[in-house]
Formats: C-alpha cells, sequence, structure tokens
C-alpha cells in the first residue's frame, strides 16, 4: 500500500500555540516601538494591532484593554532591557581602559529607545495606581540586576565601606545622563562626563 504523502501545507502548518506567542510578541513590540515614538498617551491599541500587523479582534483577545497590553509589555521590555545589558557587559574589553567602557555601555544603556521607552511608563505610573503596581516591581528587579551586574563590571568589592555607594552613585550619575539625552542628543558631553568619573571610579576603587 502506497503511503501517503504530506502536502506543504501540512508539513509547514505551524502550531497554534507558536502562532500565538509568536502574535503575542509582535504586539509587545509594536507597543514598545510605539511608546518611544508617540509616548504612552499616544499609544493606542489600535496603532498597536495596525504596527504589529494583528487583527483587531486577536488583538483584543490578548489584551482587551491597554493598561493590559502595556502592563504585558512593562514586563517584556524589563526582560529585554536585562538581556541587552548583559549582552553588552559581555562585549566589554579587559586592561587599563575597562572602568571607561563599562561607563560608556551603562550610558548608551540608559540612552537607548528601550530606556525611552521606560520613562513613559515611570511618567505614566506616576497618576495611574495600575500601571504603577505593575512597573515599581518590575523597576525594583532591574535596578537590582543592574546594580549586580554593574559591581561584577568594575569588579568592584561592596564589603569595602564606601563602594557600595560608588556603585549607587555611578548608576544614578548615568541614568540623569539618558534623562538629558530624551531632550537633546547629549553624546558627546556625556562621553567626556563619563570619562571623568571614570578616573574618579579608578583611584576610589583602587584604594
Amino acid at each position: 500500500m502506497t503511503p501517503v504523502e504530506s502536502s506543504p501545507a501540512s508539513t509547514a502548518r505551524v502550531p497554534q500555540a507558536d502562532r500565538s506567542r509568536a502574535m503575542r510578541a509582535r504586539l509587545l513590540e509594536a507597543t514598545v516601538e510605539l511608546l518611544v515614538e508617540r509616548g504612552f498617551a499616544g499609544t493606542s491599541t489600535t496603532l498597536v494591532s495596525e504596527r504589529a500587523g494583528v487583527s483587531r479582534g486577536a488583538q483584543l483577545h490578548h489584551f482587551p484593554t491597554k493598561n493590559d497590553l502595556v502592563v504585558a509589555a512593562v514586563e517584556h521590555l524589563t526582560e529585554r532591557r536585562g538581556a541587552e545589558l548583559a549582552e553588552a557587559v559581555e562585549q566589554l574589553p579587559g586592561g587599563s581602559k575597562r572602568t571607561s567602557a563599562v561607563l560608556r555601555m551603562l550610558g548608551d544603556h540608559f540612552s537607548s529607545p528601550v530606556f525611552a521607552a521606560a520613562l513613559e511608563l515611570w511618567v505614566a505610573a506616576r497618576t495611574d495606581d495600575a500601571l504603577l503596581a505593575a512597573v515599581s516591581p518590575l523597576e525594583q528587579r532591574v535596578g537590582r540586576e543592574t546594580h549586580r551586574l554593574t559591581v561584577a563590571a568594575l569588579g568592584a568589592d561592596e564589603s569595602e565601606p564606601g563602594v557600595r555607594e560608588l556603585v549607587q552613585a555611578t548608576l544614578d550619575l548615568v541614568r540623569g545622563l539618558g534623562l538629558a539625552q530624551t531632550i537633546t542628543d547629549d553624546t558627546v558631553r556625556r562621553r567626556r562626563i563619563l570619562d571623568a568619573w571614570a578616573d574618579v571610579l579608578d583611584k576610589e576603587l583602587a584604594r
């Protein structure tokens, strides 16, 4: 008996669960893009579904309201920020310029599109209790992980007095410079400041 051959359509069919995950990922990526481009107020579920190439009905199935969508995007954004930072740390050079490279890496991270999207959510969460409840614990998680990665990248010993405060001051500095970047291109000034702070860190951490 001749075996029945599978048609190309049947062999290429993507499982429903995989299609659903891919659709959800497109919606979340579209949300982040629109947060960067249009801000929180200018991001609507209609625009997100259009950007993602997903029908309005399918989008509503996954995320019935804008807050449902944005809260999911917060978690998605948290994962992206952590992954991008960890990857950047892996690419850092060694040697005498290591500290300067760490600070430039942090400066680039806190002036990236994903940080701009996170800023939009911070501002919106200030007056939205539901959004604040979602954003706050995730931002705390990001903060702890960023601090941990920075300590490791600098080779800092936080058991030494004052070292933890130096690391936190460094993160506060680069975060503030990232805020300045949202207004105007501050790249040249940012790098000059971070290179000067790298000299301070090297002296302090070598004590």
